[in-house]
C-alpha cells in the first residue's frame, strides 16, 4: 500500500534506489547532487540493499566505473551535476554507443563560467545529442516516479540504452515536499531482475563490447543506436500505463495543462512548469486563455506529438533554461520550432531564454510575454531572434 510521506527530491531518490536495489553504485560528490551517494551509503553501511558501492575519484571515473559494471551484466547507477557530468562527456557516449542501460540522477546545475551551483540545464542540455534517453521532472514526486521507471525504459529489449533522470538543483533536490511512496515489494516487483542478455561474464557466449569500428561499421552502429531512440516514446508510455497501475499516477511524453481552449501556449521544462501553471490559472482569471504545456521526455524529442498538441493555438512561448549560443534560441526552442515546421503548422513561436544560474521566473514576466505573444499572432512581420527574460540590460 503506498504511504505518504515528506522529502527533498534528492532524498526521493536515494529512496527509490534503495527500492531498486541495483548491483553497483559509483559516484563523486558535486552540488547539488552529493545527498543521493550520501543516502545511498548510509543504506548500503546499514545492509538495507545488496549493491557494491564505488567511490572514486571523479566522474570520469564514476562513469567508467558504471560502464565497466554494466558490461560485466550489473544494473549500474550514478548521480551528478553541472561540471560533474561534463567531466563525463566523453564516456557518456561510450555508455550510449555500448547500449548499456546504466541509469543516471542528474541534479541540473549551471555550468561554470561563471562559477554558479544554481540551477539551470546547461549540463543535461549540453549532453543532449550524447545518445542517452532525458526524463525530466517538475516535482518531488515526479523525481520519485520517474526514477521508479527508468530501468524499465532503459532495458527494455527494443531500447538498452542509459537514461538520465534530471530534476532542478536546489529547487527540488533540497526542498521539502510531500509525495506518496510505493512499497518496496510493489518496486520491486515493477522494476523486476535484470536480465542482461549479452554480457562480458557469460562465458556461454562470448561477447566484445566498445570494438574498434572502421568505416564499414561505424555508421551501421549509429544506425542501430538510432533505431533503438526511435522506440524509446512507446516504450516510455507502455511503462507508464503500468506504472499508473499500481500508483495511481499518470505520466506521458508531455503534460498538457488548461490548454483545451487555450489561444496562447508555454512550452517548458521542470520546475519552472509549477510557477507557469500557478500564473497561468492567474491569467484565465482575468479571462486570458493561456495554457501550459510541460515536457517530459525530451531525449528522444517528441516533436510529432507536441506539434499536434500546439496546433490550435495562436501563438507559442517556448522557455529555455540553457543558452545555446546559435544566434537563434535555446535547445527547446530549436526542437520545437523544427518540428512545427515538419509538421507543417504556421505558427509563430517565440523562444524565451529565463532562469539561467538560478534566476527567478517572476509574473511580471509572464504577463509581458503574454503581451507579447497577443501582438506577435497579429503580425505577418518575421521574428526577431530570441529574448531573453528577466536579465538586466
Amino acid at each position: 500500500m503506498a504511504k505518504k510521506d515528506r522529502m527533498s527530491g534528492n532524498e526521493a531518490v536515494a529512496l527509490a534506489l534503495r527500492q531498486i536495489n541495483p548491483d553497483v553504485m559509483a559516484a563523486f560528490p558535486i552540488t547539488p547532487s552529493t545527498e543521493i551517494p550520501q543516502y545511498f551509503c548510509d543504506f548500503v553501511a546499514n545492509g538495507q540493499v545488496d549493491t557494491e558501492f564505488i567511490p572514486v575519484e571523479s566522474e570520469h571515473s564514476s562513469m567508467s566505473a558504471c560502464i565497466g559494471a554494466s558490461a560485466a551484466g550489473a544494473r549500474a547507477v550514478t548521480a551528478t551535476s553541472s561540471c560533474g557530468l561534463a567531466f563525463m562527456w566523453e564516456l557518456l557516449y561510450v555508455a550510449a554507443s555500448d547500449r548499456l542501460p546504466i541509469a543516471m540522477a542528474v541534479v541540473n546545475r549551471a555550468l561554470t563560467g561563471p562559477i554558479n551551483i544554481n540551477a539551470d540545464h546547461s549540463d543535461s542540455m549540453g549532453a543532449r545529442d550524447s545518445g542517452w534517453i532525458q526524463i525530466y521532472s517538475e516535482n518531488n514526486q515526479e523525481a520519485y516516479d520517474n526514477f521508479v521507471q527508468a530501468y524499465r525504459i532503459s532495458e527494455h529489449k527494443d531500447v538498452k540504452l542509459p537514461i538520465m533522470i534530471c530534476q532542478d538543483g536546489f529547487i527540488t533536490s533540497h526542498a521539502i515536499e510531500n509525495i506518496v511512496v510505493l512499497e518496496d515489494d510493489v518496486v520491486k516487483n515493477f522494476v523486476g531482475e535484470y536480465e542482461p542478455g549479452n554480457y562480458l561474464l557469460n562465458e556461454q557466449d562470448p561477447y566484445a563490447v566498445g570494438p574498434y569500428a572502421t568505416a564499414p561499421y561505424y555508421f551501421e552502429a549509429k544506425r542501430a543506436q538510432a533505431e533503438a531512440m526511435s522506440h524509446v516514446k512507446d516504450v516510455v508510455l507502455e511503462v507508464a500505463k503500468e506504472y499508473e497501475k499500481i500508483s495511481g499516477r499518470s505520466y506521458g511524453l508531455f503534460e498538457e495543462y488548461r490548454m483545451e481552449d487555450a489561444e496562447y501556449a508555454f512550452v517548458i521544462i521542470s520546475s519552472a512548469a509549477g510557477t507557469v501553471k500557478e500564473l497561468v490559472d492567474r491569467m484565465r482569471d482575468k479571462g486570458i486563455k493561456a495554457g501550459v504545456v510541460k515536457v517530459r521526455l525530451f531525449r528522444p524529442f517528441p516533436g510529432k506529438e507536441l506539434a499536434q498538441a500546439l496546433a490550435k493555438v495562436k501563438a507559442i512561448a517556448v522557455m529555455d533554461r540553457a543558452e545555446s549560443f546559435s544566434d537563434m534560441g535555446g535547445p527547446l526552442g530549436a526542437e520545437l520550432r523544427s518540428a512545427l515546421y515538419t509538421q507543417r503548422l504556421n505558427i509563430p513561436a517565440m523562444n524565451y531564454i529565463y532562469g539561467l544560474g538560478g534566476r527567478d521566473l517572476l509574473e511580471e514576466h509572464i504577463e509581458q510575454i503574454l503581451s507579447e505573444l497577443a501582438q506577435l499572432a497579429q503580425s505577418d512581420e518575421p521574428i526577431d531572434g530570441y529574448r531573453f527574460v528577466g536579465a538586466r540590460d
